[in-house]
This record gives structure tokens, C-alpha cells and sequence, in this order.
């Protein structure tokens, strides 16, 4: 990949025009902030149930902490492309690595998660096992072509954030957000479709795009100078089975996701009392040991300044994400050249975990203490069951015919709003867009749309009057 042709700042849709203070790139940022989509992340589960009194991070949150770290990762990674490739540089390139690179990589951080649905990711599975349990049923299958069946049976939160950001809802403007191919190009993390899956290549273990975006996917690619595998196209020569190469910034974005979700859950087991306080600080000031040497002397004497436990935890957490984004940094150098050939196939945290004990501890206590804890799995059997019953309440009704529905069928298609209507009779189209409507819900509004429709919880209150568009 030609480093001079990897970015663009042409966007989906028809949006141009003069940028003045605020660079082109920076404006995907606050078109990010601002939009309904991003605002819907503060009541999304990143982890933990909310619990009221005791702050754990949602969504939203994390979003932002990703962003931060991106966006400092991005700096390194700018100044070490345009200090190793200086003479192969135009001006017009070492302007952008050195400048607008970190606004590409915070915007595609903000929205990284963006098409994830309610509940983490059991929010992803009933979507994706709601169709799966129909496999028998030869009727509802025979609706969908294969590549449509499995858009449907492997549902991807990272593929739903490209149609998130870019499709055209009913009576909206084309192009979605508007946002440059650069920051689209940056958040692809698994750039094939989902006939194209093996779990064993990075690139592949999911998928990037639906069928219905598969335009707008391969105009980014196009933009951004992103590799066809050449390898792959005897074997995969349909077009709803392209398979390309990573773009390189999605490696700094997906490393500022690994840093973030694997240290801060730590601190907020730790707010939840799920580690005890002498553990966490120990585990901290051991990686920070096996980061930066075997000198923590300053960092226990800071500790005893700092009397607060909840405190001691931050500024140790603080301490060894600034250490995680420098040895993150070096990594992405080191290894630019396999990120650029597409020979990479690790992520960059991994390479840091895979020789750190203190990050393997980490990993195996939070599979086992944290993402396994009886609150999560709670929530997680809870979120499950509200979005495969609300799939079944819309999905039947909005695949039938409108002479050939049932009046309780009917009036379940009127709860759809307008935007998730599509003017097709493809049912392929008509369920994507139900998902849109679910994927897109807070957990509180999908639990009391569930409660509504199961007669739990009557009466109006402004929950039931609209959804946030």
C-alpha cells in the first residue's frame, strides 16, 4: 500500500464544501458527537449492568477513553511515518501524518462501537441465533439468497457500524453521517463479507460490511487504496465475496480498544469490589514493572500521596495506559511494513500481552471474574431473550404482505418508525430494517418496548412516545 494514497477526504453522500477552522477531519469528529447514534451509546452496556451509585462505564464512555488513546497512538504513529519516509512523501502527506492523522483515528474510535445493539454482545448473538434456529424452516430460508442468509446467521456488530454510519433511512439525507472514506476505512477491522469468515485470519475471524452496503464497502476501499487479496479471488470471484487487506489506521484503533477494555474493566472491578484493592494495585504496579523496568519507585511514592483506594487504582490505571500507548506506538513502527503487505497477523496488543504476564493475568482474571460475574450474566441472559423477543414481534409481521397480515400483525409493523420502512418488497432489506430498528436501541428503551408488548408494563409515559431518530 502506497502510504501517499491511503487516506481521503471525500465523503459518502453528497456532502461538500469550504472547510475553514476546522480541518476536514476534524469535522467527522463532531459530526460523530453530535449524532443520535452516539448519543444512544451512553445507555448501552460496555460490560457491567449500570448500578446507580457506583460509576461503571458504558458505551459511550469507553467510546471516548478509545478516543483519547487513539488519538494519542495516532500522533506516534505520524511522526514515525513521516520521520522513516520523509523523501517518499508529498507535502500534502506529511501534512496529514503529522497532523490530521490523530483526528481520523479519535473520529474512528468514537464510533468503533457504534453498531453494536443492547446488552454487549448476547445483544449480537440473539440477533445472529434468531435466524439461526430457522435454518429448518425451508420457507423463511428460501427468502434470502445465501449471501443474504449469512449477513443474517453471523449478524456483526462491526459490519452494522459501516451501515450505522453510511445507509440512507427512509426520509433521510443519502450518505448518513457524511463522514471521509479515511475514518469509514479506519474502523473495518474485518474487511470481507460474511461468506468470506475463518477464524484463524485476523482480517477474516468476522465480517466488515452487509450485503446492502456492499457499494458503499467497496468505495472505500477504492478511496483509501485498500488491497484486494489477489490470492483469495479464485477462490472467492463473486462480488458478495471480496476479501481485502486491513487499512493500516485500523490497527491503532483496534489497539486503543484492547488498551482500554482490558484496563479499565480491571478498574471498574475493582470499583464493584470484584478484585480487592492490594491484588489490583499489585497487578498494576507489575505491569508497569515488565513495562518500564523494574524501577516503580516514583510510582509508590505518588501512592502515598494519594489516600483515596478508588484514586490509587486511577492513577495507576492512568499510568500504565500512557506506558500501553508508547510500547503500542513502537509496535505499529516496527511492524508498518507486514501492516503495510498485509503479512501481520496479530494484533498489536497481542504482541505485547503475549510477552507480559502481568497483561495475561489480567486477560484470564477478567474472563473469569469480570465478563463471567453473576451480574453480567444476568444481564446478558436478560438483554438476550428481550432482542430475540422483540425480532419475533416485528420480523413475521414485516416479512408478510400487508393484505395477507393479521390486525395484531399490523398494528406490530405501525410500532416500526418511518426511517426503518424501506419501500421494497426484498425481504432481505425489510428485516435489515427491523435490525436497524433493535440494533439501534438503548437497553432501557429495548426492555420497556419489551415489557409494552408483553402487557408487563402499560400506560404512557414519554419512553413510549418516540424513538430517539
Amino acid at each position: 500500500m502506497d502510504l501517499n494514497n491511503i487516506y481521503s477526504s471525500k465523503r459518502t453522500g453528497k456532502s461538500t464544501g469550504q472547510e475553514y477552522a476546522r480541518s476536514i477531519y476534524r469535522r467527522d469528529y463532531d459530526r460523530i458527537i453530535f449524532s443520535s447514534a452516539f448519543r444512544r451509546l451512553q445507555n448501552k452496556t460496555q460490560v457491567f449492568p449500570l448500578p446507580g451509585s457506583i460509576f461503571v462505564h458504558n458505551r459511550l464512555t469507553h467510546s471516548l477513553e478509545v478516543s483519547s488513546v487513539g488519538r494519542s497512538l495516532a500522533a506516534i504513529a505520524g511522526e514515525f511515518i513521516v520521520s522513516k519516509y520523509h523523501s517518499d512523501l508529498t507535502p500534502k502527506s506529511m501534512e496529514f501524518y503529522l497532523h490530521d492523522l490523530q483526528d481520523v483515528v479519535a473520529s474512528a474510535c468514537l464510533c468503533h462501537d457504534i453498531g453494536n445493539p443492547s446488552f454487549g454482545h448476547s445483544g449480537e448473538d440473539a440477533i445472529a441465533e434468531y435466524f439461526r434456529e430457522k435454518e429448518s424452516d425451508k420457507a423463511f430460508k428460501n427468502k434470502f439468497s445465501e449471501p443474504h442468509w449469512a449477513d443474517l446467521t453471523n449478524f456483526e456488530g462491526n459490519a452494522n457500524a459501516i451501515r450505522c454510519l453510511t445507509s440512507k433511512q427512509s426520509g433521510k439525507e443519502s450518505g448518513g453521517l457524511g463522514l471521509t472514506y479515511s475514518t469509514l476505512a479506519s474502523i473495518i477491522k474485518y474487511p470481507c463479507s460474511s461468506l468470506a469468515i475463518d477464524k484463524e485470519i485476523i482480517h477474516r475471524k468476522k465480517f466488515g460490511y452487509l450485503q446492502a452496503d456492499r457499494d458503499v464497502f467497496l468505495k472505500i476501499t477504492e478511496e483509501t487504496g485498500m488491497n484486494r487479496v489477489s490470492a483469495l479471488k479464485s477462490i472467492f470471484p463473486d462480488y458478495s465475496s471480496y476479501v481485502y487487506q486491513r487499512h493500516p489506521f485500523v490497527w491503532l484503533v483496534e489497539a486503543a480498544d484492547d488498551i482500554c477494555y482490558n484496563i479499565i474493566d480491571l478498574e471498574d472491578a475493582h470499583r464493584l469490589r470484584i478484585i480487592e484493592h492490594n491484588e489490583c494495585a499489585e497487578v498494576f504496579l507489575q505491569l508497569l514493572r515488565e513495562l518500564e523496568g523494574d524501577d516503580t519507585k516514583k510510582v509508590k511514592e505518588r501512592l502515598l500521596d494519594i489516600d483515596d483506594k478508588n484514586a490509587q487504582i486511577s492513577y495507576l490505571r492512568a499510568k500504565s495506559i500512557s506506558s500501553l500507548i508508547y510500547r503500542t506506538g513502537k509496535l505499529f513502527g516496527e511492524n508498518l511494513e507486514k501492516i503495510l503487505s498485509g503479512t501481520l497477523n496479530c494484533a498489536l496488543y497481542d504482541l505485547i500481552k503475549d510477552n507480559n504476564s502481568s497483561l495475561s493475568y489480567i486477560a484470564n482474571f477478567s474472563v473469569k471474574n469480570i465478563y463471567n460475574h453473576r451480574s453480567v450474566v444476568e444481564i446478558e441472559n436478560a438483554g438476550y431473550n428481550v432482542i430475540r423477543e422483540l425480532l419475533q414481534h416485528f420480523i413475521p409481521p414485516i416479512l408478510k404482505p400487508e393484505y395477507q397480515r393479521r390486525k395484531i400483525e399490523d398494528k406490530a409493523v405501525k410500532l416500526i418508525p418511518h426511517q426503518f420502512l424501506f419501500d421494497t418488497e426484498e425481504p432481505y432489506m425489510k428485516v435489515l430494517g427491523v435490525i436497524d430498528y433493535i440494533s439501534g436501541m438503548t437497553d432501557n428503551y429495548a426492555v420497556d418496548l419489551y415489557k409494552r408488548i408483553k402487557g408487563i408494563d402499560m400506560g404512557m409515559n414519554s419512553g413510549s412516545m418516540s424513538f430517539s431518530k
